[in-house]
């Protein structure tokens, strides 16, 4: 992933190296190129780049520098297209403060703006969301307003004391729909669809036994019948095998989590293809219960120490905390869910 985020800021560099009000034309010469077509990569390649958008791409040798232009050696360098984020959470978390305040715009614009500026160029925010959400969207879709694109799943349905646990996300009533019965869901699902939301989202999880319910069949049945009778695609936070495998009977597209209780089986695997589903592992969101207190070198790297809060820096930085932490049952069951996740390596050497 390391690797990755820093290919990728180099593309969206390249993207803003000129500056659309003097007209700058510069051209990147000698990096090696991956398009995401599924080609081969392209060696000693030179970019054009011209009133902030890339207008020629080809091999060095046939792709003529226009007169005037800044030449920027990018030998030994490799550029990728932006990544995209399919399990993102706009303005809910501000350094160490869970609020519903952090839900603004100026916050959620900054996150947009490290997104791009790290790489990821479209971001989905997958529930969670008020209503600010579709006034930014559109404004973002349109490119009007600077950061990473945006798409999203609405509020989302939860359920009453149960996921997500107010005790830990901490949002406005207007963030999430907690209904009790199917047609309260269904009612929930034709309000989201009547905005026009990217996706439902779903939290199906009792989070280890933490949350006395979960989200009922039947609540889950009617989300999903209800938003496919709109085309919406419907996405679930799970992480129990027999609750993914239950979603996906009742028609899931996307399973926003890696199973984390168990190894996947054959049936799980079988019904995931047969249904064309989705799935989003979201390692990173157990690796980060214990990594950061594991102290690894990479985190002192200042491609690292550039995206962290001052207050995040600190915590990161005292002993008391990384013992702490690692001593915690959630960084054992983390580590234990990512052993749990098709093909994923896991810890500070990662």
């Amino acid at each position: 992933m390391k690797t990755l985020s820093r290919l990728a800021l180099l593309f969206v560099g390249a993207l803003f190296l000129a500056n659309p009000a003097d007209a700058q034309t510069t051209a990147l010469r000698g990096a090696r190129i991956i398009d995401g077509s599924g080609g081969a990569p392209l060696d000693s390649a030179t970019i054009i780049i011209s009133n902030g958008r890339i207008v020629a791409i080809g091999p060095s040798a046939s792709t003529p520098v226009p007169s005037g232009a800044e030449v920027v050696d990018y030998s030994g360098k490799t550029i990728i297209p932006g990544l995209i984020s399919v399990h993102s959470h706009l303005g809910i978390q501000n350094a160490l403060t869970s609020s519903p305040d952090n839900y603004n715009r100026a916050f959620i614009l900054k996150q947009l703006k490290q997104y791009e500026a790290y790489g990821v160029t479209t971001v989905t925010s997958l529930g969670l969301n008020g209503p600010l959400f579709y006034e930014l969207r559109a404004e973002l879709h349109s490119g009007s307003v600077p950061g990473a694109d945006i798409f999203g799943a609405d509020r989302g349905i939860g359920v009453i004391n149960g996921a997500p646990p107010a005790t830990i996300v901490n949002i406005a009533d207007n963030q999430l729909y907690r209904p009790t019965t199917p047609e309260a869901a269904r009612e929930a699902v034709r309000e989201m669809a009547a905005r026009k939301t990217d996706f439902i989202k779903v939290w199906l999880d009792s989070f280890g036994g933490m949350l006395p319910v979960k989200v009922a069949p039947e609540v889950f049945q009617a989300v999903i019948d209800e938003a496919h009778k709109a085309n919406i695609r419907v996405t679930a936070h799970v992480y129990e095998l027999e609750d993914a495998k239950a979603i996906l009977r009742a028609g899931v597209d996307i399973i926003a989590h890696g199973v984390r209780d168990k190894p996947v089986d054959a049936e799980f695997i079988q019904m995931m293809k047969a249904k064309s589903a989705w799935y989003v592992a979201t390692a990173v969101l157990d690796d980060t219960n214990f990594v950061f207190a594991e102290n690894p070198p990479w985190v002192q790297e200042p491609f690292f120490q550039r995206a962290f809060h001052p207050a995040m820096l600190a915590l990161f930085n005292d002993p008391a905390w990384r013992e702490k932490a690692l001593a915690s049952p959630g960084a054992a069951k983390a580590k234990a869910s990512l052993v749990n996740r098709p093909g994923f390596v896991g810890g500070s050497n990662s």
